[in-house]
Order: C-alpha cells, then sequence, then structure tokens
C-alpha cells in the first residue's frame, strides 16, 4: 500500500493527516493556517513531496441532504490546483460529521477543544482518512 495524506480544508485552516505504508495507523499531522491559495498549495504540495505520500485524499464538505454547496466548490477548486502542483491523484470523501467525530474523539481521551481549532481540524483530517481507508478496504 502506499502513503496517503489527507486533508481537512477550510476557509481559514487545513487540518493534516497521514497513514503510514501500510494503511493501518493514521496519523494527525498538523493544521496550516491559510493565507492565500497559491501559498497554500504550494504548502501542502511540499508536505506531500515531505511525506512521500502517492496520493492525496481531500474532504469534500457535502450539505447533509448530499448535494455539493458552495464550499464544495472551493475545496474542488483547492485540491485541482494541488493535483496539478503534486502530479499525484486526488480523491475525495464525503467529510460530513467529521469535525463532530473529531471532537468527540478528542473529548474522549480527555482533551477540552474548546480555543484549539487547530487540534479539531488535525483530528478531523484524521477521521476523514480513517473512513476512506475502511471504505476502501
Amino acid at each position: 500500500m502506499a502513503r496517503i495524506l489527507s486533508l481537512d480544508v477550510g476557509d481559514k485552516r487545513i487540518g493534516v493527516a497521514v497513514c503510514d505504508p501500510t494503511g493501518l495507523v493514521v496519523t494527525p499531522l498538523m493544521t496550516i493556517h491559510r493565507k492565500n491559495m497559491q501559498t497554500d498549495v504550494a504548502k501542502v504540495a511540499t508536505l506531500v513531496t515531505e511525506q512521500e505520500a502517492d496520493m492525496v485524499v481531500v474532504g469534500l464538505p457535502m450539505n447533509m441532504d448530499g448535494t455539493e454547496g458552495e464550499q464544495a466548490l472551493k475545496v474542488r477548486s483547492f485540491a485541482k490546483k494541488l493535483g496539478f502542483a503534486t502530479n499525484r491523484p486526488i480523491e475525495f470523501h464525503d467529510e460530513r460529521l467529521s469535525t463532530f467525530s473529531a471532537i468527540e474523539t478528542l473529548v474522549e481521551r480527555g482533551i477540552k477543544t474548546g480555543h484549539n481549532r487547530d487540534l479539531v481540524d488535525m483530528e478531523a483530517a484524521a477521521v476523514i482518512l480513517r473512513e476512506f481507508l475502511d471504505r476502501r478496504g
């Protein structure tokens, strides 16, 4: 199997997680504070290279009724630019409720999440990657 980088792309931050080559261990990696599209794509592209990721999974923010809204269009635009910058395959994963799951996981570990959005975003990226890997089997 290959290393996969996972992203939870928001307007202010991008949560990043990565899995080991076996796909068994998913690790929250970091949160990138957004500056502009070019800088953000370059930062993630550098991480793809540093982490030796063979592909990138991007959380796609779907509406609860299964449709795509404005935020999904922004995420698709970012992912398209990232695909060109990295020459790696980009796959999308429905990220509905990933932030809720991330907060739940952190609270279960006894970690306060109220003022720690960076930690929540990293964990949300990890949730997205775990779900993606589980779905692939």
